[in-house]
């Protein structure tokens, strides 16, 4: 009895750790359709990854889709994530989430719009649509559109805080602006960015840096991913092609 006690509580701090993020209706800005290049580096189980990469983010008609694709030449193809879905009152709104990492089987996530429910690939697990909801591709891209809106509240200080769901459960990610910085881009010289950074958790699986480009109609100028077992990935902004 004791144990089942035990593990029923758990289970209710998990799920409460699950809710506590804000749903908010929030007014957004889509940046014209691109395809973005970028510089690529990581590491993968301590091997080095050098490469290039591409974001095509497409949108029209209520829907948007977004392609994220990087290579390495020792690797080949050592990522792709695509993420479709529409545009709501609370910004970007996924309806499904692919990832393919390299060494890892591929997986899907569907938001079920209907049903009000993600559903991760595993089918054990499930999570509530409440609203404000993303993916781990589209969360760079909803603070984008976010921040093109209304530039003037994401000042230095302010936290951002988004249901982010990924290949097999989600949680809260809060972004606090850091402040506006510059950066050198190979391709495009310095650029004015505004950074974010993910606030760091107890047991948090994945660091995260996000630099947008307000000059560049508010771009992912540079991301960066940190795993907890010391994997990294991180895109340079190197070429825009609006279309």
């Amino acid at each position: 009895m004791r144990s089942i006690l035990i593990s029923l509580a758990f289970m209710a701090a998990a799920s409460a750790s699950a809710a506590d993020y804000p749903v908010a209706k929030r007014a957004s800005s889509l940046p014209p359709q691109a395809d973005l290049s970028y510089s690529v580096k990581g590491s993968n189980h301590g091997l080095p990854l050098m490469g290039t990469g591409t974001i095509s983010w497409r949108h029209g008609d209520g829907q948007y889709a977004l392609l994220t694709e990087a290579r390495s030449s020792l690797f080949g193809k050592v990522i792709e994530q695509r993420s479709e879905g529409t545009l709501d009152d609370y910004g970007l709104a996924p309806g499904l989430y692919y990832e393919k990492r390299i060494r890892k089987d591929p997986t899907t996530t569907r938001f079920d719009r209907e049903a009000h429910r993600i559903e991760f690939e595993d089918g054990k697990n499930s999570h509530a649509i409440r609203g404000g909801e993303q993916d781990r591709s589209s969360i760079t891209w909803q603070l984008t559109v976010l921040a093109r809106a209304a530039p003037d509240k994401f000042t230095p200080g302010s936290e951002w805080t988004f249901y982010v769901a990924g290949r097999r459960d989600g949680a809260p990610w809060t972004f606090r602006v850091v402040g506006q910085e510059t950066m050198e881009s190979g391709g495009l010289g310095d650029l004015k960015v505004l950074h974010f950074v993910r606030k760091p958790v107890a047991g948090n699986d994945q660091d995260v840096d996000i630099w947008l480009a307000p000059g560049l109609d508010w771009y992912p100028a540079r991301i960066l991913f940190k795993e907890e077992n010391g994997d990294s990935f991180e895109q340079v902004l190197e070429k825009v092609n609006r279309k």
